[in-house]
């Protein structure tokens, strides 16, 4: 039996009532979608193929873009340190021996698997050119080290596995120190959520830390999704942990509005369930509560998940953006100047027939809320649509004081800094 088929016995089944539960709210970039299995699951994976000389994404009118750092090894996260400084978090999703041939090659060729280099660099631009003109491994032998945080004399790396920190002053080029655990996390995880993100609370007291679902919608079995598909919250004075917000699938950016408490993270949503669902999103997140995964979607219950949990439907809170299904919003960060603005960092489809994202939106923002749709920002890493080539993928953002923008490109081995031109 094909998707299709099976997507027209279920909905046959429990009726199209379990996914009648329309947003009560309009969210911006919403719209209402095709059923499940309107369309089959594909798997379609770009073929990285590089960026030529010369060549850079597009940026509106009035910006420029410069290679800020090129030649590196997958980079995930950056973090601007107060001196200046750029740490960039470099690691890769380790080869699956039992992944099935054509998925294992598009992956391969899609760059998101292969050798990890476990490792943080630091890169410098001490003429303030916008060019790194040095760059130093500040650490090495990590274990699949994504997110990154600065206070107090201590640098925080987020492993797959563990949530650590050194003893670190900005200016230093290495890392010696033997690393202090604050907690140990869920390891690896569906897909490609190993990722671990970090952010500090804007009164540097807690370090919320992104775990993502160690399944697409909970096929292992609940057990398995313990501390997972949350965010959690590590208070560092007492080392105390709790769960911060949970049912958020792969939750990977996060940021706070400047002025404001309000935790914002950037989500992937479910795979295998058509083309158009469910779209990622955006959500200013509130403690303790449960955004929806892996019962339903958008305030619709998931078919394979028909008959449970329904009665968290009347408790399940909403996204607050849709930012396009099986985009993979993988990067947030608000502007630090000028109109206040969400960047999103969205890496690109694979479970989708025609490619979706590949860019960076932004999104207008006024007193912390949302005020409109996404807007494309940075565009230009798709090379070739019809033969599913990119140039790059767009996997996290960083933003400065002077209201520059870096756009760490992971599959293009770059660093992109977006300025105002003048």
């Amino acid at each position: 039996m094909n998707l299709r088929t099976l997507g027209a016995t279920t909905l046959a089944l429990f009726s199209t009532a379990a996914f009648a539960q329309a947003p009560q709210k309009s969210i911006p970039g919403y719209t209402e979608t095709a059923p499940p299995y309107a369309t089959e699951s594909v798997v379609n994976h770009p073929v990285t193929i590089g960026w030529p000389e010369g060549r850079a994404p597009t940026a509106p009118r009035g910006w420029e873009v410069v290679k800020f750092a090129g030649g590196l090894d997958y980079p995930r996260q950056a973090l601007l340190l107060p001196n200046g400084d750029m740490l960039v978090s470099e690691a890769r999703t380790l080869p699956k021996l039992d992944a099935d041939p054509e998925v294992a090659r598009g992956q391969a060729l899609s760059k998101t698997t292969g050798y990890s280099a476990n490792r943080i660099t630091l890169l410098r631009d001490a003429n303030r050119d916008g060019i790194a003109e040095q760059r130093f491994v500040l650490r090495e032998n990590l274990n699949q080290p994504f997110g990154m945080q600065y206070a107090n004399g201590r640098l925080y790396v987020a492993n797959t596995d563990a949530v650590v920190s050194f003893p670190y002053q900005p200016g230093q080029t290495s890392i010696t120190a033997a690393p202090r655990t604050h907690a140990t996390v869920p390891a690896g995880g569906y897909n490609n959520h190993w990722t671990r993100n970090l952010l500090l609370s804007p009164d540097g007291r807690t370090l919320f830390v992104s775990v993502g679902s160690a399944s697409n919608v909970g096929e292992y079995g609940m057990d398995e999704e313990k501390r997972r598909a949350a965010i959690l919250a590590i208070d560092l004075t007492t080392g105390r942990e709790r769960t911060y917000a949970s049912g958020l699938r792969n939750p990977v950016g996060m940021d706070f509005v400047p002025g404001t408490n309000t935790l914002w993270t950037a989500v992937n949503e479910r795979d295998e369930i058509g083309d158009d669902i469910a779209p990622d999103y955006l959500v200013g997140v509130r403690e303790g509560g449960f955004y929806g995964w892996p019962y339903s979607y958008f305030g619709k219950q998931d078919p394979r998940h028909a008959n449970e949990k329904r009665e968290l439907l009347a408790t399940t809170l909403l996204p607050d953006v849709a930012v396009g299904a099986h985009a993979a919003a993988l990067g947030i960060a608000f502007a630090k100047q000028g109109a206040p603005t969400a960047f999103v960092a969205r890496h690109g489809s694979w479970n989708r027939s025609s490619f979706s994202g590949y860019d960076v939106l932004a999104v207008p923002f006024a007193e912390g809320r949302p005020t409109g749709d996404p807007q494309p920002f940075l565009t230009g890493f798709v090379a070739d649509a019809k033969k599913g080539t990119v140039y790059g993928r767009p996997v996290s953002i960083q933003t400065r004081a002077d209201g520059a923008i870096f756009v760490v490109d992971d599959a293009g081995d770059t660093v992109w800094l977006v300025r105002r031109r003048g």
